[in-house]
């Protein structure tokens, strides 16, 4: 009789550990912030994001399955970009206080993709492939992907090009913008190619494993009802939600995320002068920061044979990440007297490329192996490295 109780506990810990972790680290983070701590305000803001990036997308996971795919992982990819966008409009606004700003909102631009595509689908892949020989996915997917991602990466080429020529800065201000513009009209032409036209090019073509897995779940499924009495209480809350509430839920919390992202903006900043960060590394970090949640449902989609999920959420989010986050922060920035150029420089660019290129090779069969998601994780590894000391 006594163990009930401690069992309740540590479910709904289990539960709830990323809500009230978000929300106790966001009145430690206004508390020091408001006390002049900036180095703990900043620790403890990003923690905060993280944990209710997390939460919101185990709210859109449940959104995901209400759904068919690719309407699912589209969500799941949304909700993350989301507070990508938030974290580096925070920081784009502090431009006019910090010269390094605009560098970290370009670093952390390229570095979205870059741990999408390597640090989360390499770290998936891996594990998955550790626990299956090889994993199918559909090979249209990746190819499709990869044929936009190469089109995107050398399209935010020009700009920097412009900065070899004799052309000013006015000149590179008006092809960052136009290349804005492209890369939106080319979003929404992908968006109808992948909700509309071409749907089964981004669906699951494997068979004998997933079926089995979703037997496996609906056996879970009936033994837990048979043990209903033992689980009341425990369920998670947002399961019990409809969809407009949900979505409700989900709004408030990155309402909250953006109150962070503000608060971190202005404390990390300076600590990555004072502490000798780069630009690149610090553009990492804040990748890290937004895609982490991802991770958690990646790694978790990998280990039950879903690389297709894992797929769709990795590329579909690199490609929301060029393709929809550039042309909104031009349009903040626009609209708050900020000129975002994007001349890139030949690390960040020649990064992208490369892990376009890997991606494809390692996905272009539609068989994935730990070996292929070891060489991402090599890749990145060897980025950031290098971004530490460019």
């Amino acid at each position: 009789m006594s163990e009930e109780p401690n069992s309740s506990n540590e479910s709904y810990f289990s539960e709830y550990w990323d809500l009230v972790g978000g929300l106790l680290f966001a009145f430690l983070t206004i508390y020091v912030h408001h006390d002049g701590n900036d180095a703990l305000a900043a620790i403890f803001s990003a923690v905060s994001i993280g944990l209710f990036s997390i939460t919101v997308s185990e709210i859109a996971e449940i959104l995901a399955h209400r759904i068919n795919e690719p309407y699912g992982s589209y969500l799941l990819t949304i909700s993350a970009v989301a507070v990508e966008i938030i974290l580096l409009f925070s920081i784009l606004l502090q431009t006019s206080n910090n010269v390094d700003a605009m560098e970290t909102v370009k670093g952390g631009i390229i570095s979205a993709v870059l741990v999408d595509m390597n640090v989360l689908l390499g770290l998936a892949v891996f594990i998955g492939g550790l626990s299956f020989k090889e994993q199918q996915h559909n090979e249209d997917t990746s190819s499709s992907y990869t044929t936009i991602l190469y089109v995107a990466s050398l399209t935010l080429l020009v700009p920097g090009i412009l900065d070899y020529t004799k052309h000013g800065k006015e000149a590179i201000e008006n092809a960052s913008f136009d290349i804005s513009l492209v890369l939106f009209l080319f979003y929404i032409v992908i968006l109808i190619f992948q909700t509309k036209t071409h749907t089964d090019f981004f669906k699951s073509t494997a068979r004998s494993r997933i079926f089995r897995y979703k037997k496996m779940l609906k056996e879970q499924h009936l033994e837990g009802l048979d043990n209903d009495d033992n689980n009341e209480g425990v369920v998670y809350i947002f399961d019990n939600f409809s969809i407009p509430i949900n979505f409700f839920f989900m709004f408030i919390f990155i309402f909250i995320i953006g109150y962070m992202a503000e608060i971190f903006a202005k404390t990390s900043l300076p600590l990555f002068k004072e502490f000798d960060i780069s630009t690149g590394i610090a553009g990492l970090m804040i990748a890290v920061i937004s895609v982490t949640p991802e991770i958690f449902t990646a790694i978790k989609a990998a280990k039950n044979d879903q690389i297709q999920r894992v797929i769709n959420i990795a590329m579909g989010a690199s490609t929301v990440s060029i393709l929809l986050t550039v042309p909104i922060l031009m349009f903040l920035g626009f609209m708050f007297n900020i000129n975002l150029i994007l001349n890139f420089n030949p690390l960040q660019v020649g990064a992208l490329i490369f892990t376009v290129i890997l991606a494809w090779k390692t996905t272009d069969n539609g068989e994935t192996n730990y070996f292929e998601g070891l060489s991402h994780l090599m890749l990145f590894i060897s980025y950031a490295i290098i971004a530490g000391f460019y």
